[in-house]
């Protein structure tokens, strides 16, 4: 049986898995990403991986970045034991295979384009809605990556000119309002007490865990983001994190719910300037952040609506990731089948 191995780099999880044509994944594993000595660590997922298994034929890596395909490095904001780390190379010295690196937001749209919530786009956006904010470009059925590997990036698409002063340098950075932690902020700022209106009940599910059994395809139903309104377990929440600023909204807090309006707000002035310069018809949002659901997703749609004019615009589908954390390494498979031209 023919495969490749699909390999998904995050600042807390390694993940591996070999892959076949259809995506239908044959072994996979998982592991904390340590401190430091990543590639140990790695390397040790890969050998566990590919022990016992059909050969695979090639190599794709979902990164965190920002990476520099060129020099096929990678330098990871949460991994700061990676500076420029030759993540390609040392991979394919490993595995003695062709290996394809992108990074993990576009790892992201892909995998999403391929088996998930995008399977019937021509041209998408991927949208990755977490502790920051990651982005990924699909064009006609191919990810645009960009000269150095960083196209997509999103998050850091300025949404306002004269606004608050983003971690990057930049001013205006949709991640200065869309992100979990910035919405926490904001929140708290304003006057928001954790779990003061979310007393009742949680009537969502919370995203489960990574680890697709062995067979399974990357693209079935179970072990994705739910889409119920709370992302906490079942419980008043105490921190003061986005998983209780949800919980909160779903429960009416005004000041939870107007956090994340002011967050889709900045997401939907993001979605609206992508879809006028690069014609995309869908955009599909996963990350932790997404699995709030309709806290999110309905002032999303409100508020691109309201900011959209042009027929071609307006015409974007927003859709919820169906794949979840499992969309990179899709993603990561699907290059290794098919490496784009630059790689």
């Amino acid at each position: 049986m023919t495969c490749v191995l699909a390999i998904d780099i995050g600042g807390t999880k390694l993940a591996a898995a070999l892959v076949d044509e259809a995506g239908s994944i044959l072994r996979s594993a998982t592991r904390p990403t340590p401190r430091s000595d990543v590639m140990s660590a790695l390397a040790a997922l890969i050998k566990e991986v590919m022990d016992d298994g059909p050969p695979p034929q090639a190599v794709g890596i979902g990164c965190a970045g920002p990476v520099d395909l060129a020099a096929g490095t990678v330098s990871p904001v949460n991994m700061p034991s990676w500076r420029g780390f030759p993540l390609r190379r040392e991979v394919r010295e490993l595995t003695g295979l062709p290996t394809v690196l992108a990074g993990d937001a576009q790892c992201f749209a892909l995998g999403e384009h391929w088996l998930g919530a995008g399977r019937d786009c021509a041209s998408l956006l991927g949208v990755v809605v977490s502790t920051g904010i990651g982005g990924g470009l699909v064009i006609d059925g191919v990810p645009l990556l960009g000269p150095t590997g960083n196209a997509g990036h999103v998050g850091h698409m300025s949404i306002d000119p004269y606004g608050e002063r983003c971690e990057c340098g930049g001013r205006g950075c949709v991640e200065r309002y869309s992100s979990g932690p910035n919405m926490t902020r904001w929140a708290l700022e304003n006057g928001w007490t954790p779990g003061t209106a979310s007393s009742t009940t949680s009537t969502g599910s919370s995203p489960t865990g990574t680890g697709t059994a062995t067979g399974t395809g990357i693209g079935t139903g179970s072990g994705t983001d739910s889409g119920g309104a709370s992302l906490a377990p079942h419980g008043t929440p105490e921190k003061a994190d986005a998983r209780a600023l949800a919980q909160d909204a779903a429960a009416g807090d005004p000041i939870a719910v107007a956090a994340f309006e002011r967050g889709a707000r900045a997401l939907a002035g993001m979605i609206a300037s992508t879809a006028a310069a690069v014609e995309i018809n869908a955009v599909v949002i996963g990350g932790g952040v997404s699995a709030a659901g309709k806290v999110l997703f309905e002032p999303l749609e409100q508020a691109l609506d309201d900011v959209s004019g042009l027929p071609f615009v307006k015409a974007v589908q927003v859709r919820q990731s169906t794949l979840g954390v499992r969309a990179s390494l899709a993603g990561a498979a699907h290059l290794a089948w098919h490496p784009p031209p630059t790689s």
